[in-house]
């Protein structure tokens, strides 16, 4: 009966979550769409780019993208088209839209995992011993690394470790994305470790923090007192901090994937952050409507992952949502 109904709970929680998620879906692809006609300029000059167009070819683009219609006419027709998988042609290279997505979210993916395993891996076991040893040389050490690690901008990481561990060195490749395989991989280490020195920093504070104030709880001093041994006390400790953390965590993939256009520009890799750019530059408004949709989409999806998540290891959550 209990299974039943934490099901049925959970069942509500997410669909829920899921309508507030494609309310959320619908009013970023309006502002989205709305990009070609908030940008200055006449909107079939927009996206004729920086060409000298005739009369003929800026009718010819008005009929073929129906500017004459109302606005919301056009932004309906637009929102079907990419419910269909359409995001429209690139004006630069007049390929479509999908086709010059496919390849390059496949490696941006790559990279923002690489560099997500790379932070959990590294970022959250120093957090937890730095707040078991506060105030030691080795808490004291990483808190400022990690100060130095949130300020530092990710293109000049980028640059010092291309120069150190790239020229000067020479124990990675300093750009392109190899051939294929392991070899792409390899290719991605360093731009990987470049993201993920500025995340991790933030996600070793993150969990020291929450490890402080879990051990600041009152039924850390009771289970101490009960005689329950240490390592006990810590896997309890652990077990509550890492609540948040493992929940911001999808939140911090999501800011990877999106963030990835300076690192991807530095090291020369052929992802959507390099797209972006070149598109920003020669005013290709369908990639750019295209890439900016398609980032807050895996921003919004991962926010419902993490909420799902959060609802079903957090009793404190599924205790709200019963009431």
């Amino acid at each position: 009966m209990a299974s039943r109904l934490g099901r049925g709970t959970l069942g509500r929680f997410v669909m829920v979550r899921l309508a507030a998620t494609v309310v959320l879906l619908l009013a970023l692809s309006f502002v989205v769409f709305a990009l070609l006609y908030l940008a200055p300029g006449d909107p079939a000059r927009n996206l004729l780019g920086p060409r000298n167009p005739s009369p003929e070819l800026l009718a010819a683009i008005r009929a073929e993208y129906h500017l004459d219609d109302p606005f919301v006419t056009q932004y309906v027709r637009w929102i079907g088209d990419v419910v269909r998988g359409d995001l429209g042609t690139s004006i630069r290279s007049e390929i479509a839209v999908t086709s010059l997505l496919a390849d390059r979210v496949v490696l941006t993916a790559e990279l923002a995992i690489m560099a997500f395993v790379i932070t959990l891996v590294v970022a959250v076991p120093l957090g937890v011993r730095a707040a078991w040893r506060a105030g030691s040389v080795f808490d004291r050490t990483v808190s400022l690394a990690s100060i130095v690690g949130v300020g530092a901008p990710s293109y000049a990481v980028g640059l010092l470790l291309l120069y150190l561990l790239g020229v000067r060195f020479q124990l990675f490749p300093v750009y392109g994305i190899g051939d294929g395989g392991l070899d792409q991989l390899w290719h991605l280490v360093l731009p990987a470790v470049t993201l993920a020195i500025g995340i991790g920093a933030l996600v070793f504070k993150l969990t020291r923090t929450a490890v402080l104030g879990e051990l600041e709880q009152d039924y850390v001093a009771f289970a101490r007192a009960r005689g329950l041994s240490e390592g006990a006390v810590r896997r309890l400790v652990l077990r509550n901090a890492l609540i948040p953390v493992v929940t911001s965590g999808g939140l911090v993939f999501a800011f990877l994937f999106g963030g990835t256009i300076l690192v991807e520009v530095t090291f020369a890799l052929p992802g959507i952050g390099g797209l972006l750019a070149g598109s920003v530059t020669f005013k290709d408004i369908p990639v750019v409507q295209a890439i900016t949709l398609l980032t807050a989409t895996v921003i919004a999806l991962t926010a419902l992952a993490v909420d799902i998540v959060t609802y079903t290891i957090d009793p404190r959550v599924r205790a709200r949502g019963l009431r």
